[in-house]
C-alpha cells in the first residue's frame, strides 16, 4: 500500500508539532496512533485536536464536525508504528534520542512503511546514523503549526531508497500539504536559510539604529511580506520588470542589489544584542502575554492560508 493511500498513520511524539500533525492526520480521515510516555499526552492531543478543528474546517482540510479516525494514544513506541503506513517522528531534536526511538520502532515497522522526521536542525545524514537500513527515513520538516502552515520540506539523499521522497510527498499532498524537495544537505533546509537571512539584516538595521524593532516588523508585515504570501520573491521581481520579466527587473535593479548586498549586516545574537531585540518585542506588543500573539496570528493566518491555498 502506497502511504498516499488510506492507512493508519503514527506520530511519534506528542509535544507542539506532534499534536498539530496529528490533528491533520485526522482532519484527513487517517487512524493515528500517538506515541508519548508522558502520561499527560492523551489529555493534551485530545485538547489540541479539538482547538484546531475550527480552523482545519475553515480551511477544506476536514470535512466533518469531529474526526471520524480513530485517536490511540500509546507509551510504546512500537505498538504506535504496528500497521502504519506513514510515520511522523517529533520528538525532541536530540540526536541520541531519536537514534533510540528509531533502534525501537525499525524491528517493528511493515514493509514498505516510509518514516519523516519534523527535524529542522538536524540533518538527515545525522539521522540516519541511528538505522541498520535508513532506507525508508526521510526529512519531512514542517513549519508551526503544520495543520495551518501548508509548507514542508522533503528530503533523501543517496542512501534513501527509490521512490520514498515521491511517495512520503504524495502522502504530505494527500493530507493538503504544499511539499518542496530538498536536494542538497545544508544546515537550516530552505525556508529557516531564508527566514534567517532575513531576521539578520532586521537585527541589523536595528542595531544600527536605522529603525525599531517595531517599525522593521511592520515594514516586513505590511510590505513585502504580504506579497511573498502570495508568490515568492524571484516570481514578485519578474512581475517588477513588466513585460520584460525578470531580465529587464535585473538589468535596472543589478547595481541597486549589489550595493544593498554589499552593505548589508552580520549581526551576532550576544547578550546585548538579545536583550535589546527582547525590549523591542515587548514594547511593540504592549505586554500582550504569548497565547494572545499566538491566537492573533493563527486566527489572520488561517484567512491568509484560506485565501491562497484553501479548498
Amino acid at each position: 500500500m502506497s502511504p498516499s493511500d488510506e492507512g493508519r498513520v503514527a506520530a511519534l511524539g506528542g509535544g507542539l508539532i506532534g499534536r498539530s500533525w496529528t490533528a491533520l492526520f485526522l482532519a484527513a480521515g487517517r487512524d493515528v496512533a500517538v506515541f508519548d510516555p508522558d502520561p499527560a499526552t492523551e489529555e493534551r492531543v485530545r485538547a489540541a485536536v479539538e482547538e484546531a478543528w475550527p480552523v482545519l474546517l475553515r480551511l477544506g482540510l476536514a470535512r466533518t464536525d469531529r474526526p471520524a479516525g480513530e485517536l490511540v494514544v500509546c507509551t510504546d513506541p512500537r505498538s504506535a508504528v504496528e500497521g502504519a503506513t506513514f510515520v511522523q517522528e517529533s520528538v525532541p531534536e536530540r540526536v541520541a534520542l531519536k537514534h533510540e526511538l528509531y533502534a525501537a520502532i525499525e524491528p517493528a515497522l511493515d514493509p514498505g512503511t516510509v518514516v519523516a522526521s519534523s527535524a529542522s536542525g538536524l540533518t538527515l545524514s545525522e539521522l540516519q546514523a541511528g538505522w541498520v537500513d535508513p532506507g525508508r527515513l526521510v526529512l519531512g520538516h514542517p513549519f508551526n503549526p503544520p495543520h495551518l502552515i501548508p509548507l514542508v520540506e522533503v528530503m533523501g539523499n543517496d542512501r534513501t531508497d527509490p521512490g520514498v521522497v515521491d511517495r512520503a510527498r504524495a502522502f504530505y499532498e494527500s493530507v493538503g500539504k504544499v511539499t518542496i524537495e530538498v536536494r542538497r544537505e545544508v544546515p537550516g533546509h530552505v525556508a529557516n536559510r531564508l527566514q534567517a537571512a532575513l531576521w539578520r539584516e532586521a537585527i541589523h538595521l536595528v542595531a544600527e539604529g536605522v529603525a525599531t524593532v517595531e517599525d522593521v516588523d511592520k515594514a516586513v508585515a505590511a510590505g513585502p511580506g504580504l506579497r511573498w504570501a502570495v508568490m515568492g520573491p524571484t516570481t514578485l521581481f519578474s512581475l517588477g520588470g513588466d513585460e520584460g520579466g525578470l531580465a529587464s527587473f535585473c538589468e535596472r535593479y543589478a547595481d541597486s542589489f549589489h550595493r544593498w548586498w554589499d552593505d548589508l549586516g552580520s549581526p551576532r545574537l550576544d547578550e546585548a544584542t538579545v536583550a535589546a531585540l527582547v525590549a523591542g518585542v515587548a514594547e511593540a506588543t504592549g505586554g500582550r502575554d504569548v497565547a494572545d500573539l499566538a491566537a492573533a496570528r493563527d486566527a489572520v493566518l488561517t484567512e491568509v492560508v484560506a485565501a491562497t491555498h484553501g479548498g
